[in-house]
């Protein structure tokens, strides 16, 4: 086998140019025309959302590199500034490719189907009357315009905010003309009805056309030259320093307050901006030409998500599914009992998360319960999970909760959550200095006749009964006695000062994690090598570690069949001649988010399955606590393999990855029968639910939604 350098950079792709080509899958869904018309409009949302949060983070990062004076190529040989060129190129295609899309395509079958979202310049007359008086009447009063001059100096600009850039002219000869700006108020609804109520269709215009087609009343006596719409991101980056922080809580509560004051880092504006109004939003945003980003149409298309959420088009959304009651507690009273007789697996949304959240519910008012614990990273904004801990310590019992409060975007919410627990009598942990905790279990420790039992729920996934219905996730309920033991030697970790606890059958990062899938890579590659069966399977959202990249490169010369499915960033290049060739890198992007972590590693035979709430990045092994889930059930093992099975046989959702970064969708021309894993998955529940006995080869696919429906 040769020895190649696997440091150098032609063997990696970059992760934030594989970011973006995880979100044009998602653009790809949008263009899909036998997805629901509706649904179509969800997926652009989540790209226009997706984008939002990449350049507050990913860019916002890089531009604090580069203001660090930091210049190192990452692992595929791009520098900060590199990265942020190709990043703008990248970004300004897809741009140009979503509004194609909406204009050329979704406008037409919206209107096609009964919706229309007007332009100022559609207006009919009694529209017009009816928005002016609107305007006069509610909108008018809480617009705010600022003008900057000698004065009044250029205002503060909310991150993601839609604003109206205007250009009046000066009446003083000789002058330049006049800027102001008017943030469109977030207290009214983007979407503007202008419905007849006597027609079944639905009309809609957007607010900040309703504020520009009046705009001149809000400068009486001005001539306006020219207005246009626009939109700032801010790098929200947080850099929170916990060394000195004395108070994890107030440090994280100050810093979410500075991200409001973030560099700007795009400028998303209309595209027929006039150029005097775009060179003074540019000099005095300091952003450079290749971050301004000119729309061709609505900007913040996130607004489509509002526009999905309308009554009297089901027809044009994925039918209604209902997460159904797992198989192992059909017919279980107890859920106690019903773990006591074997461990149980959970597969969501196919199966529903109320089991978790009632198990909870029902340990606060069980008296033989003694304590709770358990680590909340995102959880809902009405979280019942919550409000049961809280219940279960106001009657007195234990309970600890480690509430992750650096988890990005949710500071906020698991702040207030927090304080709530603290204040019910909870034993409340705000994470761990210098790492955030990730991994999800929940320990429930009840007096029993033959004593104590500990029982556990350890998932892939959150704590979020709302997302429980969108993501896809394992869990395992289990109350094997040397996990229940491992569960509490984490518990005690995470409130202690223990620094390397030890365990016998979790796997906990950072301490342990990455030298445990080092040995089991290692061990398929001396397997092969030794002529054994020999295999690596896993699903996983990321996969950028340089160490497990060129563990997985070294097993796939040694002859390893190694099938990966990646549903986002992935830096490792499939089909390499001499390097990888038995490495197939897969992604699917569908109804759900996929959010499983499943690891399999063939052993000789003896085949090892892991769940776990860990990805192959750095950040998951070195900076993170982790758990990496072994799954000892033979039944929960099969399942496990029936899944990933599924998966790897989809033929309508998946793409595979070239070794140039680019994604192709498989297809299913020529093939008996089209299989798509998360239709397979709904239907598998329903069928199980109504306790049919079930073969894979038994089940009836619905058919797909004909392209001529929208």
């Amino acid at each position: 086998m040769e020895t190649k350098d696997f440091s150098q950079p032609e063997f990696y792709l970059n992760r934030e140019l594989s970011w973006l080509e995880f979100n044009q899958r998602v653009l790809d869904e949008a263009d899909d025309s036998t997805n629901p018309l509706f649904e179509r409009l969800k997926f652009l949302g989540i790209v226009n959302s997706n984008l939002d949060e990449f350049f507050m983070v990913r860019v916002g990062s890089l531009h604090d590199q580069i203001n660090a004076g930091y210049n190192k190529a990452d692992s595929s040989g791009l520098t900060p500034e590199a990265q942020l060129s190709l990043i703008s190129q990248r970004v300004q295609r897809m741009v140009g490719e979503l509004y194609d899309l909406w204009n050329d395509r979704l406008v037409p079958a919206l209107k096609k189907n009964g919706v229309r979202l007007l332009m100022p310049d559609e207006l009919n007359k009694s529209q017009k009357a009816y928005l002016s008086q609107y305007f006069d009447d509610i909108i008018y009063p809480v617009l705010t315009p600022m003008a900057v001059d000698s004065s009044r100096p250029f205002p503060w600009l909310q991150n993601k905010a839609i604003n109206i850039g205007v250009l009046v002219e000066n009446s003083e000869e000789g002058e330049d003309d006049i800027f102001a700006t008017i943030q469109v108020p977030a207290v009214f609804s983007r979407l503007v009805e202008l419905s007849d109520k006597e027609d079944d269709k639905k009309v809609f215009i957007l607010l900040e056309h309703v504020i520009t087609l009046f705009i001149d009343r809000l400068f009486t006596g001005k001539t306006i030259k020219a207005a246009c719409v626009y939109r700032i991101t801010r790098n929200g980056d947080l850099a929170i320093d916990e060394d000195e922080a004395e108070d994890l809580l107030l440090e994280i509560e100050k810093t979410i307050k500075q991200r409001r004051w973030g560099q700007a880092v795009r400028l998303e504006i209309s595209r027929d901006t006039h150029k005097d109004l775009l060179d003074i939003l540019q000099d005095r945003l300091e952003i450079e030409d290749a971050f301004v980003f000119k729309a061709g149409g609505p900007l913040d298309l996130t607004c489509l998500l509002k526009l999905y959420g309308i009554q009297g088009f089901e027809r044009k959304k994925y039918p209604v599914y209902e997460p159904q009651k797992p198989s192992d507690l059909v017919g279980k009273g107890d859920i106690f009992e019903a773990i006591r007789e074997k461990d149980i697996l959970l597969h969501h949304p196919y199966e529903s998360f109320d089991p978790i959240v009632n198990m909870i519910k029902e340990a606060a008012r069980d008296p033989r319960v003694l304590a709770i614990k358990q680590t909340l990273y995102r959880v809902s904004g009405k979280s019942p999970i919550v409000k049961a801990l809280a219940e279960a310590a106001d009657l007195g019992k234990q309970v600890t909760v480690l509430v992750e409060l650096k988890a990005r975007f949710d500071e906020e919410n698991n702040i207030q959550w927090a304080k709530s627990l603290e204040k019910a009598g909870c034993h409340v942990i705000y994470g761990l200095v210098g790492l955030k905790t990730h991994c999800k279990i929940t320990l429930i420790v009840r007096m029993e006749d033959d004593g104590i039992n500990r029982y556990v729920h350890l998932s892939t996934g959150n704590y979020n009964d709302v997302t429980a219905k969108i993501y896809t996730d394992l869990g395992l309920l289990t109350c094997n006695k040397y996990i229940g033991e491992d569960a509490s030697t984490v518990f005690n970790a995470l409130s202690g000062y223990t620094e390397r606890p030890r365990l016998s059958k979790l796997v906990m990062a950072p301490t342990m994690l990455r030298h445990k899938f080092v040995c089991l890579i290692e061990r398929e590659i001396k397997n092969a090598s030794m002529g054994k069966n020999a295999g690596i399977r896993a699903k996983l959202n990321s996969l950028v570690d340089p160490g497990i990249i060129e563990l997985l490169y070294k097993a796939s010369q040694a002859g390893v069949k190694i099938e990966l499915l990646v549903r986002g960033m992935c830096s490792l290049r499939p089909n390499l001649p001499g390097v990888s060739e038995n490495i197939q890198v897969k992604s699917i992007v569908g109804r759900y988010l996929e959010h499983s972590r499943i690891y399999c590693f063939e052993n000789g035979g003896d085949e090892e399955i892991y769940l776990s709430s860990a990805d192959w990045m750095e950040r998951n092994l070195d900076r993170r606590v982790e758990l990496l889930i072994p799954v000892e059930d033979e039944d929960a093992k099969d399942r496990i393999k029936d899944v990933l099975d599924t998966y790897m046989r989809d033929n309508v959702k998946t793409r595979v990855l070239g070794s140039d970064g680019l994604y192709q969708l498989v297809g299913c021309r020529g093939v008996a029968r089209r299989l798509s894993a998360q239709d397979f998955f709904m239907n598998e529940a329903l069928l199980k639910a109504k306790d049919e006995t079930l073969r894979s080869e038994d089940i009836i696919f619905k058919p797909r939604m004909n392209p001529q429906q929208g």
